[in-house]
């Protein structure tokens, strides 16, 4: 039973927080407007971006499978007590909360001003407003680059301490 649970944890794992790990480092690529008079290629592309959140809004659902599966697996084993599984259930529970807190509200919130932008840019707002709020999109990509990698690192951390865990039995 061990084997198996241990077995559908790596695979929901991999197959649930991979994905959203490189969709949601790919977003602020593609969400981030290019700066005013930029007339190089750019990667600015919403329809991508939109594509990407989804990715990570469907993916955070089906990812739930990796704590249950991973405290299922603790259990049976008898190990929900060592310092490095509780190390990495607070590191999960921390990466969790910045994916709902964070970086999906970060998504979604860039993705509605760039749909405003659009819609107001129609409508003869002046070029210095249209260049602030350019500014102000390129800054909230910017953090939410930097939050999505931090919710990477704790997630490379929890590999971690998965594989090179305390008291090993596979003389690592």
């Amino acid at each position: 039973m061990t084997k198996l649970l241990l077995s559908l944890h790596v695979l929901a794992s991999i197959l649930a927080v991979g994905p959203i790990t490189v969709a949601a480092s790919m977003f602020p690529r593609y969400a981030k407007p290019p700066a005013p008079g930029d007339d190089g290629p750019h990667d600015h592309d919403l329809r991508t971006a939109a594509f990407l959140h989804k990715i990570c809004r469907g993916y955070s659902v089906v990812g739930i499978a990796v704590p249950v599966l991973g405290l299922a697996t603790g259990a049976q084993m008898g190990v929900l007590g060592d310092a490095w599984l509780v190390a990495s259930i607070v590191l999960t529970t921390i990466a969790a909360a910045l994916l709902m807190s964070m970086v999906l509200p970060g998504q979604r919130e860039l993705l509605e001003e760039e749909g405003e932008g659009k819609h107001l840019s129609g409508t003869g707002t002046g070029a210095g407003s249209g260049a602030l709020t350019v500014a102000a999109r390129r800054s909230a990509a910017a953090r939410l680059a930097m939050t999505t990698g931090i919710f990477n690192l704790l997630w490379a951390t929890v590999v971690v301490l998965m594989i090179v865990r305390p008291g090993s039995t596979t003389g690592a």
